[in-house]
This record gives C-alpha cells, structure tokens and sequence, in this order.
C-alpha cells in the first residue's frame, strides 16, 4: 500500500468522529411552547404563549458550534382568555396574525460553556420586521428519555425585547409594558437528519 493511500486512510478515519459530533434535534411541540409576559397597568404580569411551533436544531459539541431554525405560528397565540383578549392580541394593533402568520427566529451563533448551550445569538421576525435577539439558555440537560429510552435535551431559553422595536406600539405605555420577556421551555429528540 503506498505512503499516499495510507495517509488518506487515515485522514479518513480521524475526520470521521468529528462528523459524527454534529447532532440534529428537533423540538416536541407538546412541550416547547413560547411563551411571553409583560407588565399590565403597572401592576400585574400578564402571560401568553404559542400553542403550534416547529425548531430544528444542529449542534456540534466537538466544535462548539450550532445553528437554530425556528418557526412560530401567530395564529396559535393564546393569552388564556379566549372570549376577549386572544382576538385583541391577534388583532392589527398587535401580532396583526392575519397580515403576519408567522414569527421566526434564525440564528447560526450558539455558544457553549463545554458541552452545555448557554447562550444562542439570532435574529427574530416578527410583524415583519428583524432584529437581532440573544437568548440565554439555562438547565441545558441532554441524556435518554426516562420513558421511550430517545435521546433528547432540554432546558430553557430567555430573552428581554421590546415590542415597539417591532412596531407594536398599541398599548404602551401601561396595556401591555413594552418590555417584553421571553420564556421557551424546550425539550427536543435528537434525530438522523
């Protein structure tokens, strides 16, 4: 066997754990829902969440590094009081779902804290307008489900933003504040693709 085909061999060999680091996840709607809350009045925090969302995410732990592509739909918003403010929140002066259906968040910036997610650096689109959004991800959990044995990770991911930043100014100051939290719970089983 010559030198070369060796060397080749080898390389092969070397690279192959390294492509084998790369992992593909993707969220259980069921329990990953964002969510969100906000001052009302001054006074009380008030809370909503999407009950239909689909995330698809690559992480590679050997190169510390990762990609998210995340689909929400508006349509599905819920602020738990369906006979009245579900319609207001799904209106023009708010989540307008009619003109947007769809929020999304992208981001190809994941950080790690070795092999744990930590902090995720993307970009939000929301009433058709993107700005840059960084999540912090806390309890970054993998292992095999208790129940079906699947791998899985899971954890939560944060972020403050402000709703006038993407021209959802009905309300402010007081009904709701225009600082907006954040809050996704994640669970996501690994898959082959």
């Amino acid at each position: 066997m010559s030198i070369r085909r060796i060397a080749l061999s080898v390389a092969a060999i070397v690279a192959l754990p390294v492509a084998a680091q790369q992992q593909t996840y993707v969220f259980d709607p069921v329990h990953s829902q964002p969510g969100f809350e906000a001052r009302h009045l001054g006074m009380s925090t008030q809370t909503g969440a999407f009950a239909k969302s689909s995330t698809k995410v690559v992480i590679d732990r050997a190169a510390q590094k990762g990609s998210i592509d995340a689909t929400i739909d508006a349509t599905s918003l819920r602020t738990f009081d369906a006979t009245r403010l579900d319609a207001v929140a799904k209106g023009e002066k708010y989540f307008n779902v009619e003109k947007f259906p769809t929020i999304t968040y992208k981001s190809d910036s994941v950080k790690f804290d070795g092999e744990r997610v930590v902090r995720v650096e993307g970009e939000l689109t929301m009433l058709g307008v993107t700005k840059p959004v960084a999540l912090d991800v806390q309890n970054f959990t993998c292992g095999a489900n208790p129940f079906n044995k699947k791998p899985m990770c899971g954890g939560q991911a944060t972020a403050t933003i402000k709703r006038s930043d993407f021209g959802m100014s009905a309300g402010l100051p007081y009904a709701p504040a225009d600082e907006v939290r954040i809050i996704i719970p994640f669970e996501a089983y690994q898959t082959d693709s």
